[in-house]
């Protein structure tokens, strides 16, 4: 047992430093993000080198419906092999016991990665890079609410009461004092992540009542997937133990900005370790703008994975800081593309499109999946936007049926994404989108009872 906790990452051997380890979460993300898997003693994790889950678990819907994506062999809930990625294990410090997690990779019988297991997605992404001598690297930024505990879905989601007795305030993007209001959670926070070994780059108010935002480094794709699955779980421990909750929905509060999960993006070539979108004496390179286009022209058609759910269209609102359009531009936040000031060494293109509520694996490999056809189909972007880009048109569908449209006929996303995870996802959200259409809203309610 003490040669296997010597091969865990320092982290957890630091975490476990004088303890017995009790029990093991297996885990994997399902098509929403949710963390499915087994918990099993230690002493069993020990002796096993793989598990089974029933391949249902990806046609779930976020309510726990199933589409009817099983394929040819029909809904008999085939056993998928689950291998442990042990450089995934971190501790679950929340825990009344000495817990760890795993990050476990989805196979068929014979052996081939599951194509619509959202990790599997993303490594498929990340290798077609690879294979054009190119590493791609991202830094995603998380935004999210910290709001009082709302057991009634009748209710309206409010604000979580800050440490001085008041609400928090929105309005108060960038305060100090506001920070200070959630201390005692981003304490927590703070003390999560150490323990887990995730280095956070720095925590912000954002313009929302409640709203923080975390920033990540940059770094390998399918680790910061990792890092981002891992911590919408641990901030929404964090948050349940002073008495609130932390929402990553994408617009949870009316007239208060929506939830993004920015995407910062560069290339590295392997060959040379420079960056691919500077070239020798520092300019913009055409791979730079090669990636720029492939993001404006592939975009639209990625929004039904970047925007997965019907309220995430409730975020992209004219001046609410979120992006309408897929203009881009030098250091402008009005851009759904923006080009922040950096080095030459750092220049990247930061995607604003993605919702927090987007499964991160995917968000990630679509987003990289843009950026991929752009460097391959080698075509030039719009001009650089001058001025606010809210002023423009809008160039992203709008609610979740027409960006499924989009989807359905992107057959040069697919074949980047994998066409069976570009089937399964479609299913499971249509499914998805026709359960929520057989829900009638107060607002239809208050305004067509009597009215029509």
């Amino acid at each position: 047992m003490d040669d296997w906790n010597k091969t865990l990452p320092q982290a957890a051997q630091a975490y476990l430093e004088g303890r017995r380890l009790d029990e093991v979460e297996c885990v994997i993300s399902d098509l929403p993000g949710i963390a499915r898997g087994k918990a099993v003693p230690a002493s069993k994790f020990y002796r096993q080198d793989q598990f089974f889950l029933p391949d249902s678990i990806f046609y779930q819907t976020i309510t726990g419906d199933w589409g009817e994506a099983a394929g040819d062999d029909g809904f008999i809930e085939k056993d998928m092999i689950l291998r442990p990625d042990m450089s995934t294990t971190t501790a679950a410090p929340w825990t009344g016991d000495w817990t760890l997690q795993v990050i476990h990779d989805a196979y068929n019988r014979n052996g081939d990665p599951i194509p619509f297991a959202p990790r599997n997605v993303l490594k498929r992404v990340v290798q077609l890079y690879r294979d054009e001598g190119w590493e791609p690297i991202v830094a995603p930024e998380m935004e999210f609410f910290l709001v009082a505990r709302n057991i009634d879905p009748a209710q309206e989601i409010k604000p979580m009461m800050g440490r001085s007795g008041r609400p928090a305030a929105a309005r108060q993007a960038y305060s100090m004092t506001a920070v200070d209001e959630f201390g005692p959670v981003i304490d927590d926070i703070y003390d999560f992540a150490e323990a887990q070994g995730f280095e956070i780059d720095g925590i912000t108010q954002e313009g929302g009542a409640g709203q923080l935002e975390i920033n990540l480094l940059h770094g390998d794709p399918v680790k910061l997937a990792d890092e981002v699955f891992y911590f919408k779980r641990l901030i929404r421990e964090a948050a349940l133990r002073h008495d609130c909750f932390a929402t990553f929905m994408a617009k949870p509060i009316e007239d208060e900005p929506g939830s993004a999960m920015h995407i910062h993006h560069s290339i590295i070539d392997i060959a040379t370790g420079e960056n691919l979108f500077s070239g020798p004496q520092g300019g913009e390179t055409d791979a730079f703008y090669y990636y720029i286009a492939g993001l404006q022209n592939h975009l639209p058609s990625a929004i039904a994975v970047l925007a997965p759910y019907v309220n995430s269209y409730r975020r992209y609102v004219k001046d609410h800081a979120a992006p309408i359009n897929l203009e881009w531009a030098r250091d402008n936040r009005t851009t759904g593309l923006r080009i922040p000031i950096s080095s030459t060494s750092a220049r990247r293109v930061e995607n604003r499109l993605a919702g927090m509520d987007c499964n991160p694996y995917l968000g990630i490999a679509v987003s990289l999946a843009c950026g991929y056809l752009g460097l391959k189909e080698k075509q030039r972007p719009s001009e650089q936007f001058r001025g606010d880009a809210y002023e423009g048109k809008t160039d992203i569908p709008r609610v979740m049926g027409q960006a499924l449209d989009m989807f359905d006929e992107a057959s040069a996303l697919h074949e980047v994404l994998g066409p069976e995870f570009a089937r399964v996802y479609s299913i499971v959200k249509r499914t998805e989108y026709e359960e929520f259409l057989q829900v009638i809203s107060p607002w239809e309610r208050e305004h067509l009872l009597l009215n029509v």
